[in-house]
């Protein structure tokens, strides 16, 4: 099942907790692809991503700790940069968007802060990312043989929520009133599909992926899913796209999901 995901050089960012982490570990599970994960975080030193230091030390050839601020364009070139230079001439097959932070509010409530922080780390931030990260992902598209699309070839995967879909979100705000959180990841969705218009000559895959509603430090307590089976359905969803699901909004079991 896992080994539907057959990219060699992958990079995800909020690689640090969460689903993240989650997915660079099910990453490692299957040992029969010869990978190159780059994990990254904002802050690979600090505490939060003990986690990801401790699997790194056990993995040292298949892991490498990448810091990247979404939220801090230098540090965004930066990552590129040093990414780059380990690369070598195959590129990069798999950028996986994943960094995003909530906040929480309603009209009356939401302040101009949180407005601006979730906007720069969940719109800006994958922007910034996949222009710097572009030279790579085309890279890696030249440097496969195999026609069409796919997340082994070249492939942007946003994860997205259908806290961005304008068609599923409001029967849905009295239960989550985080204003600021939609916004941004309708912008975000919005971003997928330009990105798509944008990377088709390439060849590059660009979809929207939704993971559920899952138990992590953003999901909350409450929420239904376990970081583990989001995964494992994401994986399965990423390693079975073609170009039909280019510029694509999908969830973690592969159903379709409305902007």
């Amino acid at each position: 099942m896992m080994a539907a995901v057959k990219a060699c050089n992958i990079l995800i960012t909020g690689a640090n907790r969460g689903l993240g982490l989650e997915t660079v570990k099910q990453f490692l599970e299957d040992s029969s692809q010869k990978r190159h994960i780059f994990a990254t975080c904002r802050d690979p030193d600090g505490p939060k991503s003990e986690a990801l230091r401790e699997l790194a030390k056990k993995h040292p050839s298949v892991i490498t700790i990448i810091r990247l601020d979404a939220d801090d364009p230098s540090s965004v070139k930066e990552s590129a940069k040093k990414v780059g230079s380990l690369l070598g001439n195959n590129g990069l097959n798999l950028l996986v968007n994943n960094a995003a932070i909530m906040a929480n509010g309603t009209i009356q409530t939401s302040s101009v802060e949180d407005m601006k922080n979730t906007f720069n780390t969940n719109v800006i931030g994958p922007l910034l990312i996949i222009k710097e990260y572009l030279p790579y992902l085309q890279a890696a598209a030249k440097a496969s043989r195999i026609p069409g699309m796919s997340s082994n070839k070249a492939a942007v995967i946003n994860i997205s929520t259908l806290g961005g879909s304008m068609t599923r979100m409001p029967s849905m705000y009295t239960q989550f009133p985080v204003l600021p959180y939609c916004i941004s990841k309708a912008g975000f969705n919005m971003l997928t599909v330009l990105a798509a218009e944008e990377l088709k000559a390439d060849e590059i895959l660009c979809m929207a992926l939704h993971p559920g509603w899952v138990k992590t430090e953003l999901g909350g307590a409450k929420a239904p899913l376990e970081s583990k089976e989001s995964v494992e359905g994401m994986l399965r969803v990423i390693g079975s796209l073609t170009e039909k699901q280019h510029g694509g909004f999908l969830d973690y079991t592969g159903e379709t999901i409305p902007w």
